[in-house]
């Protein structure tokens, strides 16, 4: 999942961002208001974090504006105002939760999880793929009986592909939703990653997940397409995008 931080005050962006990636969210961050509308309208994100008093545009005028571009991204607040009517002023400017400051890092992450839960009509907290189960409190999964190691961003793109699933989603798609702005598109690090995945996902398994759709992207599902070529399934076969090596 990729989110867009607004904080001005460094050393909470800093916290909040660290405490995040660690937890396999790709973060931006950006200090003022102004650049927050700027970076919504360019990047697809699935959730925002906004912070009130900021520079320029405050968190109010910039939830506001966000909103009447169209954009329905969940939004929460953070802010050490915590008197019931600034409340009420932040969720009616478009925000979907408000935190006040100090939080607890745990209680942050709880947040955002219901509220990513939200558009897709309260998702129980695990999602299944055949006998793939991915728990998102946890950020672990398993295949049947066998638990599969990952790094933060190995899970970070197996549940992306996992909430698609079925669906084939592209080397752009992914990037915006796994990665952050400092990603490289001309880098093959989403083909490394895919492979990896394939390796401890589907290494020794009789019904393979993953596969590569060449020249269109990647489909985690239960049923695979039989007719695919068989290279496209193994953990060395070819992926779409460009053959630069990664320095990952």
């Amino acid at each position: 999942m990729r989110l867009l931080l607004v904080e001005d005050d460094p050393r909470i962006a800093h916290f909040v961002a660290k405490g995040l990636k660690e937890q396999a969210y790709a973060v931006d961050v950006v200090a003022n208001g102004n650049d927050a509308v700027y970076h919504v309208e360019i990047n697809d994100y699935d959730v925002l974090i906004l912070d009130v008093m900021i520079p320029g545009l405050d968190g109010f005028a910039t939830c506001r504006a966000i909103r009447s571009a169209g954009k329905r991204m969940p939004i929460l607040m953070l802010t050490a105002r915590d008197a019931t009517e600034d409340r009420i002023l932040g969720l009616d400017s478009g925000a979907d939760d408000y935190l006040t400051k100090p939080f607890e890092f745990g209680e942050l992450l709880a947040r955002l999880r219901a509220l990513l839960r939200r558009p897709s009509e309260l998702r129980a907290p695990q999602i299944v793929v055949g006998d793939l189960v991915l728990d998102t409190a946890s950020q672990t999964a398993k295949r049947g009986a066998r638990s599969i190691p990952l790094t933060a961003k190995e899970y970070a793109l197996l549940e992306f592909l996992a909430r698609n699933s079925g669906r084939v989603v592209g080397r752009s798609e992914i990037a915006e939703h796994v990665w952050d702005e400092s990603f490289d598109p001309f880098s093959n690090l989403i083909e490394v990653y895919v492979n990896r995945l394939r390796r401890k996902v589907d290494e020794g398994a009789a019904n393979p997940l993953l596969q590569t759709r060449r020249g269109s992207g990647y489909v985690l599902a239960a049923q695979l397409d039989a007719a695919a070529p068989a290279a496209q399934k193994s953990a060395g076969g070819p992926a779409p995008g460009n053959s630069r090596k990664s320095h990952a």
